[in-house]
């Protein structure tokens, strides 16, 4: 049967990268698509090309059907399991089921599957009790070469970074010391710059006009990046004149908009907002709202019977109201995943709009476009920087910071993320570029290793681990531990000083004699391999070298000195130090 939709350029792609790579491999595989990109139509082709038994999975009932009812508009019957749904069928040869579901009722499904099918995967967990990993463990024991692929707009977990590991245009993702992730390939990426630039999507006009922000910054957050309900209602309650300030900016800026949804931070919160809203035009959707209450409010929303939809983490995935060309988010979070959906729901095409308001009274500081970092913000400060890897070339994306001339002058990248293709005529897998930018030093081979490691990639055996040292030292009487704020040179005959300044005004010292080669080689395995923050490593030759770039020196976090006879002799520096002790100048 022909299909009745001709698929977009970037949809066809997707489909033919799809057959192509498991025509190849059994390895799992992912593909990234933004909000609006009509990921259901990429299943639905793949469900029709089909010609043995699929299984599409989601977590919400509204994409279980939604995912259906595009399939079945190519004139095919699909079967859909769902409690939420009130079916529960599994007789075709597509099936369209919600994760929970399957999850209740595994004895269910013991026939053999050739492909599982994974809307919003970047929900999957690489923890084998999770749901989503039972059942394709189950599928598994039924046909060892299963296939599984995900879709999704957001390819990272807040918590454990990306949900793959290997991208198609040649680069790893993660830091790769013994990280799981639950999909092997990126098969097929689209930026959401690309939709919005050829008009497959709304522009987002992102304004910085707020009246009012709430200042979240001084709340603790869990490993999600997000905050206690009890705190945000505490903080929240202290700034009832602001949240009736920001409501009556949305209620202005509405004034000539079609749709308005607003995020709010916690039900409390969410109530208090909808206090301020016309009464007669205005919807609050929860977690506990009654499901056919939900529907019936969500109903009235799209026929535009209601203006504004006020909600609490329900309506991120799975809603699609066209004419919404308003979003303001009043939540907190660091999770890009979560931003990307909140304002993925005002992007949809719809007729006479010509863009989508988008007001951030949350202070969430989240570049739409540019978030392909898949890890937490070392800090508030940080940005998306380009650093090249000295070893392969390979253009790296790194948290960083830049100064006044866009120069990076500090990143937080552990090793490069460039993929090295195999030697020709060698059938392993191409392999990850093993330059690293910070590193732990094997004590016994001198292999660089992770600075998380435990033990040496290369020679096995135990590192010592950083806390053990300081926590050492700091009990003997004749050690002394400084954190290091930074550092100063000087030259004098050949010999280079350093002098090793810490956070209290206490100072250490030593000096290295370039004119003597085993002195030399120290220096520069110390601080000549982590020049310039790993970017661009140096074998110095002279003191007065060292002398004229100074700047970009590398200063330990720690120094441990043992006591002689006159003076402190310097044993240990302790670099790229992570642990329970506070480094110098930190709160």
């Amino acid at each position: 049967m022909n299909a009745p939709f001709t698929l977009r350029p970037y949809q066809q792609e997707a489909v033919d990268a799809t057959l192509s790579h498991f025509r190849q491999s059994d390895e799992s595989a992912v593909i990234v698509l933004p909000t609006g990109a009509g990921k259901s139509l990429v299943i639905a082709e793949l469900a029709r090309l089909a010609r043995r038994r699929i299984l599409v999975l989601t977590h919400v009932k509204e994409l279980v059907e939604q995912n259906h009812a595009k399939y079945e508009s190519y004139g095919l019957t699909g079967g859909i399991f769902s409690a939420g749904l009130k079916r529960k069928e599994r007789r075709h040869q597509v099936t369209f089921a919600s994760v929970q579901s399957v999850a209740a009722n595994l004895d269910q499904f013991r026939n053999e599957y050739s492909l599982v099918i994974i809307d919003e995967c970047h929900r999957v967990s690489g923890e084998e009790t999770s749901q989503y990993q039972q059942i394709i463990e189950l599928l598994r024991q039924q046909n060892d070469s299963l296939k599984v692929l995900g879709l999704t707009a957001t390819p990272y977990r807040l918590a454990t970074g990306w949900i793959y590991r290997y991208h198609y245009r040649g680069f790893v993702r993660g830091s790769g010391e013994g990280q799981v992730t639950p999909f092997q390939h990126c098969i097929y990426e689209l930026p959401l710059s690309y939709m919005i630039n050829r008009g497959y999507l709304t522009p987002p006009e992102l304004v910085n006009a707020a009246v009012a922000q709430y200042d979240f910054s001084a709340l603790a957050q869990d490993r999600f990046g997000e905050y206690a309900e009890k705190d945000v209602n505490q903080l929240l309650s202290k700034h009832k004149r602001v949240t009736r300030a920001i409501i009556e900016q949305v209620i202005e800026l509405a004034d000539e908009r079609k749709g308005v949804m607003i995020f709010a931070a916690t039900v409390a919160h969410a109530r208090e907002i909808t206090g301020y809203l016309p009464e007669h035009q205005t919807a609050l959707v929860t977690g506990a709202t009654d499901l056919k209450d939900r529907d019936l409010l969500v109903q009235h929303f799209k026929q535009r019977q209601l203006k504004y939809l006020v909600n609490v983490s329900v309506l991120t995935t799975g809603f699609d109201a066209p004419h919404v060309d308003l979003i303001a988010i009043l939540r907190p979070t660091q999770s890009v995943s979560l931003y990307q959906q909140m304002v993925g729901r005002g992007l949809r095409l719809d007729e006479g709009k010509q863009d989508c308001l988008v007001m951030d009274y949350a202070g969430n500081h989240i570049n739409l476009h540019h978030p392909e970092v898949g890890q937490p913000k070392p800090n508030p400060d940080s940005e998306p920087v380009q650093v090249f890897c000295p070893g392969c070339g390979f253009a790296n994306i790194f948290w960083g910071k830049t100064d006044s001339n866009g120069q990076v002058v500090e990143h937080y990248g552990r090793r490069c993320q460039g993929l090295l293709e195999p030697a020709e005529g060698d059938g392993a897998r191409a392999r990850q570029c093993d330059y690293r930018f910070r590193f732990k030093e094997c004590p016994h081979c001198g292999g660089e290793n992770d600075i998380a490691a435990r033990n040496c990639g290369l020679c096995h055996k135990a590192i010592i681990d950083p806390d053990d040292q300081l926590r050492d030292a700091l009990k003997l009487k004749d050690a002394r531990v400084i954190r290091c704020a930074g550092i100063s040179l000087g030259v004098e005959g050949g010999r280079l000083r350093i002098t090793y300044h810490g956070e209290d005004g206490e100072e250490l010292k030593e000096s290295f004699d370039f004119s003597k080669p085993a002195q030399r080689r120290v220096f520069n395995r110390l601080f000549g391999r982590r020049f310039a923050h790993g970017q661009a490593p140096r074998t110095f030759g002279k003191a007065e070298e060292v002398l004229e770039v100074q700047a970009l020196l590398p200063a330990p976090d720690f120094v441990i000195a043992r006591k002689q006879k006159h003076y402190w002799q310097v044993q240990e520096r302790v670099f790229d130090y992570q642990g329970q002790y506070r480094k110098a100048n930190e709160a």
